[in-house]
């Protein structure tokens, strides 16, 4: 039986696969960026240059905000995903079953392809960050209802939460497929970003206010890990041992809400993040949730960033969507451990 990892271990593995994943998104691309001309740019981001090359300037407008974005992204899904499986106690869990993402994508989707004839002056009064706050606020709304829809007998039934997440899911499933239906060819294609994933809008505005939200939703987060540690022994013992036990169901899914929310508003659907992570973290370093949440953060992190890396490259100068790559890692790995985890499901 392999030795589990310490913290330490799990710390530094992660930050590991964080900067290689750093490195190789800084030089790939459709303009690629040597290693000595990467450190060049780098010296002169320090220092401060008069005369800008073509590398820095590619480097700092378009790569660097896009690396950011990407750690941001992959960081909230990790740790969204490592809550949502401590809380239903279950590895197969995944931050959709809150209803976030699906929400958010169904606003999105409504808002292009209804927006320009219910309000064509609201992109107007709010700028670009229309659809970005419809999509926000629309998954946000969809987690608020599967919410309630779980309150029975003055508490939060988890049971109840994963049918009315798998029944709000395939309600917004459905209606993405209605309003495909209906949309025009530009229209569908403003859709794809939505339903398959991209970091390709990043921009500087996006990666200060998505940084900030997942910043605060990862803070909060570790607070959770002592509770769920305790919840992982039934809630009837975690009650015992004093925890809280519907603080800790709030706290959690909303500030997966927050982070998952936040994340899709600004790059789409990205899946199998938020499953896998904490599954492979867990793999090494076993349930203990201090170890489990930032672990997932960064693993998180990386395998954004590396499929990212490969989406931009693999058939350049077009790019791959990145909820496409994100699947073809994650179907094979979801089918691993649904067979491992077979007996507890």
């Amino acid at each position: 039986m392999m030795a589990r990892w310490s913290a330490r271990t799990v710390w530094l593995a992660g930050l590991g696969l964080l900067a290689m994943a750093l490195v190789a998104g800084s030089a790939q691309g459709a303009y690629a960026i040597s290693p000595a001309q990467l450190w060049d740019v780098l010296r002169d981001i320090v220092g401060g240059s008069d005369n800008p090359t073509p590398e820095h300037l590619v480097f700092v407008n378009i790569r660097l905000p896009r690396l950011l974005l990407g750690v941001a992204a992959g960081a909230g899904l990790g740790l969204a995903g490592a809550l949502m499986q401590g809380l239903f106690r279950n590895p197969l869990a995944d931050p959709g079953l809150i209803g976030v993402s699906s929400g958010a994508a169904l606003a999105a989707a409504s808002f292009i392809v209804m927006g320009s004839l219910w309000f064509p002056d609201l992109p107007r009064a709010l700028g670009s960050w229309t659809l970005v706050s419809t999509a926000f606020i629309g998954g946000l709304v969809v987690t608020f209802l599967i919410y309630a829809l779980a309150q029975s007998q003055g508490g939060t039934r988890m049971g109840l939460m994963l049918l009315a997440g798998i029944a709000v899911n395939a309600l917004a499933g459905a209606g993405l497929g209605y309003l495909s239906f209906l949309a025009t060819d530009e229209q569908l294609r403003n859709l794809q970003f939505w339903l398959l994933g991209s970091l390709g809008g990043a921009r500087w505005s996006a990666v200060v206010l998505v940084g900030a939200v997942v910043t605060l939703a990862c803070g909060a987060g570790l607070t959770l890990a002592r509770p769920l540690n305790a919840i992982a022994l039934g809630e009837a013992q975690a009650v015992l041992l004093g925890v809280d036990v519907e603080r800790t169901k709030r706290w959690a899914i909303w500030v997966c809400a927050l982070a998952v929310g936040a994340v899709t508003a600004t790059t789409g659907m990205i899946g199998f993040v938020g499953l896998i992570a904490p599954h492979w973290v867990r793999m090494v370093a076993g349930p203990d949730h201090r170890i489990v949440l930032p672990g997932s953060a960064l693993l998180g992190a990386a395998l954004v960033l590396a499929a990212d890396a490969v989406a931009r490259t693999a058939v350049k100068p077009a790019e791959l969507p990145l909820g496409v790559l994100t699947a073809f890692i994650g179907v094979p790995m979801f089918l691993f451990m649904l067979r491992h985890f077979r007996g507890r499901v």
